[in-house]
């Protein structure tokens, strides 16, 4: 998947900072297996079942929960200032992007993913002071964007940051 991605995941993250709480939204146009169509979306098992990841995907949530989990404990004894916000917003964008660009995620589970990747980037605009809210509010909603991904996607062993 090696379009450009910015003008439609920044579509995707405008309609997600528009509608508070878990994860669901109409999800974007664009598809990169070549199915197109707005449908409202919201995050479900398939079947029942986690949908399946791939080892980039792994890897990059990985980096993401990882970040999180070295800054949570600064941010919560309010010791995590703008700039290391930033820095942290920016290593998630760059590891969301990563997973983005080495997407071999089958249709359905890459519009599941889409969801998830929606709230991670939303989360990292507030941190960034780019979206309304207080940067500390960004984390959360990374963190809980993370969660739902344990939830619904196959991870061995992931366990959400803890602060």
């Amino acid at each position: 998947m090696k379009k450009n991605l910015s003008l439609p995941l920044a579509a995707l993250v405008f309609a997600v900072t528009l509608v508070p709480g878990p994860p669901a939204l109409a999800a974007e146009d664009h598809h990169h297996h070549g199915e197109h169509g707005a449908t409202v979306q919201k995050l479900q098992l398939n079947a029942g079942k986690k949908w399946a990841t791939d080892a980039v995907l792994r890897q990059s949530m990985n980096d993401i929960n990882q970040a999180m989990a070295k800054s949570l404990p600064l941010i919560h004894k309010d010791h995590f200032g703008d700039s290391d916000y930033v820095t942290l917003a920016t290593t998630i964008n760059q590891k969301i992007g990563h997973a983005i660009e080495h997407c071999k995620l089958d249709a359905k589970t890459d519009a599941m993913l889409h969801l998830i990747i929606a709230e991670l980037m939303a989360g990292a605009e507030i941190m960034e002071g780019k979206a309304a809210g207080a940067r500390h509010d960004g984390a959360v909603r990374v963190k809980r964007a993370l969660e739902s991904y344990g939830k619904y996607f196959q991870h061995p062993n992931w366990k959400v940051a803890r602060g």
